[in-house]
């Protein structure tokens, strides 16, 4: 009997279907546009959905029983389905008895190599998201971009432009007259309405076409074009915009490179996944799922450290408090006995409490912070902090934050008891001075406003205990260099060592101490049956999304790459002089790393080298506005990365507000890990063994 393999393209705005024989044969194609559930009472499940087909996922199995009929052909006829898209949700299985799930990007290239093996470069713009892969001849492996949350380059514009002008997308290339130097911006698929009513009635239509379909090219470069930049060749377009050769002439002119639109263009994520589907069908039986890398039993350190920073929080200590940024050295405070609260952690410490979180930025709101502001701020312009005596904080590495500090102490009556300590990025003599200057200086003002006398000898000791924290910190990552994964990176991340209030405490010294002591026991446990070379590498940049870690169990659990390190435990820094505090605890804020962006990626490219990393992932935080992950660093990152052949994942999001994050950070990190499979493994799907364990 002849073998079937089924790939279904759940998108944003259609459905696509594959059916393909044992030789890859497209044997029927599906490509339809999805609606919207019908208006009325809530639909219960009658569990027909053959019949019914009422909701969305009933609608999408009657669609495809339909179209497997017309093929003559029945599900229980389907050796092996593969599924790909935006809308595949954990329900879709119910309706769906699929064998895999695979990335859009993972799918597009497979499409793409079906008919083009030697093809390079992909770009398959659809209703929702833009993507760019290219492979990469030094790292031997696929790359991708995706464009963010922003519907601009994408076939959405489109479709607002069509509604506008009041035809169809399909007639737009028809229409479009290719001369037209009509210009106007495609920065917002919502907007983008106001652009076309201002020429609608002025210019011929085929002037705004051509206009629209530049715009909505240049738009998708914009996005995604920086993974193309220098490449010389052929570019497959892919995806429903493909229907519109206005814009496949247009991305032709911007490129220089000739555009390929094939056949199959509209249904290549669907072709993809019929033929890795075949694929996968062959391979099932061998393919290795490790679900025992970590610990069953939490490190003992993770509840000290919980508690510990319980009571920094919420201490009711009768002494003075002072707020601090991340950055201003806590072996200051600490060895003057006060109370401390960091505001960005403050505010991390809410992020978990989605409902109460909303709050806090409607009043933010209400005073005039907009989305513009970053999100940890505009908590701390909701919330109601606790009033402190003294405020300290740096200039960088975030001008805004310190803006939004001294508003924040004007607030509360406090202006003139609030200092500043100017940080300059680079490490030279005269910014080791300058910022030892501003701490003696920072230290005088509190002993005046506190009343109380910094005892040298305690900022000693504090110094001294900071030393010690610090070994044990960077004994700890040397352990993970060295070792299989020992601990995972959903937990280790939010220890964010590097931002403790803690440094200069006998506190943090102990936590470190339980922590180095549990990962040699879990050493000696894992090496049993795993070795370095096992398992994916990755390490974690900047921050974690602190409303929620399914993004990074989703990682390590569901794609089996561990996270085997994470830079806000980085601490190898200058140790510090207890003879010389000021001049010492200027050198560490100068060698942390966060604050000069060349020696920040010096600082990760190392790692990697030390950590033998396969991967690497930036937490992009505000989308790139927040000056730890801007483009500058980004594409510096990206560079350094590459000469060691380590590909940077950036997934754009914002740590504390969850509405504005992309859905495709799934698509992307799933692509990215069936990327790192294929480099190490040979194949998408993981790790192959005679047998699964």
């Amino acid at each position: 009997m002849k073998q079937l393999f089924l790939g279904i393209d759940l998108g944003s705005t259609t459905l696509k279907a594959v059916l393909c024989d044992s030789k890859g044969k497209v044997l029927h194609t599906l490509y339809t546009r999805t609606q919207a559930m019908e208006s009325g009472n809530k639909i219960s499940c009658s569990g027909r959905c053959a019949e019914c087909g009422k909701c969305n996922l009933g609608s999408v199995k009657k669609t495809i029983s339909t179209f497997l009929a017309d093929a003559g052909a029945i599900f229980a006829d389907i050796d092996c389905t593969v599924v790909t898209g935006s809308q595949v949700v954990d329900d879709t299985k119910r309706f769906i008895d699929y064998d895999f799930k695979i990335s859009e990007v993972s799918a597009h290239v497979a499409g793409a190599r079906h008919y083009y093996p030697d093809c390079k470069a992909i770009l398959d713009v659809g209703g929702q998201d833009s993507k760019a892969m290219v492979y990469n001849e030094k790292m031997l492996m696929w790359t991708s971009k995706m464009s963010g949350i922003c519907a601009a380059g994408t076939g959405a514009f489109l479709d607002s432009v069509a509604v506008k002008l009041n035809i169809s997308v399909d007639e737009m290339a028809d229409k479009v007259n290719y001369d037209s130097e009509l210009e106007f911006s495609s920065v917002c698929a919502v907007l983008s309405a106001t652009s076309i009513n201002k020429f609608k009635n002025k210019m011929p239509i085929g002037e705004i076409i051509g206009g629209a379909c530049r715009a909505q090219a240049r738009t998708v470069m914009s996005g995604v074009g920086e993974l193309l930049l220098n490449y010389k060749g052929d570019i497959i377009f892919q995806g429903g915009v493909a229907y519109n050769r206005a814009v496949a002439y247009y991305l032709k002119e911007i490129t220089g490179n000739n555009i390929i639109i094939p056949e199959f263009h509209s249904v290549m994520g669907a072709l993809g996944a019929a033929i890795l589907a075949k694929k996968f069908h062959g391979m099932k039986p061998h393919i290795i799922l490790r679900d025992d890398i970590f610990p069953t039993e939490r490190p003992k350190a993770i509840g000290m450290r919980t508690k510990l920073t319980r009571k920094e929080f919420f201490s009711k200590r009768d002494v003075p408090l002072v707020w601090r940024n991340l950055f201003f050295p806590t072996e200051i405070l600490n060895a003057f006995d006060v109370r401390m609260l960091t505001l960005e952690t403050y505010a991390a410490l809410y992020a978990r409490n989605q409902k109460r979180i909303k709050s806090y930025f409607d009043k933010a709101a209400y005073k005039g912070f907009s989305s513009e502001t970053c999100s940890f701020l505009r908590v701390l312009e909701g919330v109601d902090l606790p009033k402190p005596d003294f405020a300290v904080s740096t200039s960088e590495p975030c001008q805004q934050g310190e803006r939004v500090f001294y508003d924040l102490a004007k607030g509360y009556g406090l202006e003139d008891n609030m200092f500043s300590l100017q940080t300059p990025i680079n490490n030279n003599k005269n910014a080791v001075e300058n910022i030892a200057a501003g701490l003696e200086e920072s230290v005088s003002r509190m002993e005046k406003s506190l009343n109380i006398k910094l005892d040298p000898a305690r900022l000693k000791e504090a110094c001294e205990l900071s030393n010690q924290a610090r070994e044990m910190t960077v004994k700890c990552a040397e352990l993970r260099y060295n070792s299989p994964p020992l601990i995972r990176g959903t937990d280790a991340v939010y220890f964010a060592s590097v931002f403790s209030q803690s440094w200069g405490k006998q506190e943090l010294v102990d936590v470190q101490t339980q922590l180095y002591n549990d990962l040699l026991i879990q050493k000696e446990k894992v090496e049993k049956k795993l070795t370095i070379e096992d398992t994916h590498r990755i390490i974690w940049l900047h921050l974690p999304p602190f409303y929620n870690s399914k993004l990074l169990e989703y990682i390590e659990i569901q794609c089996n790459a561990p996270i085997v390190f994470e830079e806000v435990n980085f601490a190898d820094w200058t140790k510090l002089d207890p003879s010389d505090p000021y001049r010492s605890l200027a050198k560490k804020l100068l060698t942390v790393g966060f604050l000069d962006p060349v020696l920040r990626v010096k600082h990760i490219v190392e790692t990697a080298k030390k950590a033998k990393l396969s991967g690497c992932i930036l937490y992009n935080h505000a989308f790139g506005r927040c000056s730890l992950a801007d483009s500058c660093f980004i594409k510096l990152l990206r560079e350094e990365l590459g000469k060691s052949h380590i590909p940077l994942l950036v997934l754009d999001g914002d740590c504390m507000d969850s509405t504005i994050d992309p859905c495709s950070t799934y698509t992307k990190v799933s692509a990215y890990i069936e990327s790192l499979n294929q480099h190490k493994y040979g194949n998408i799907f993981g790790e192959m063994g005679n047998a699964k364990n």
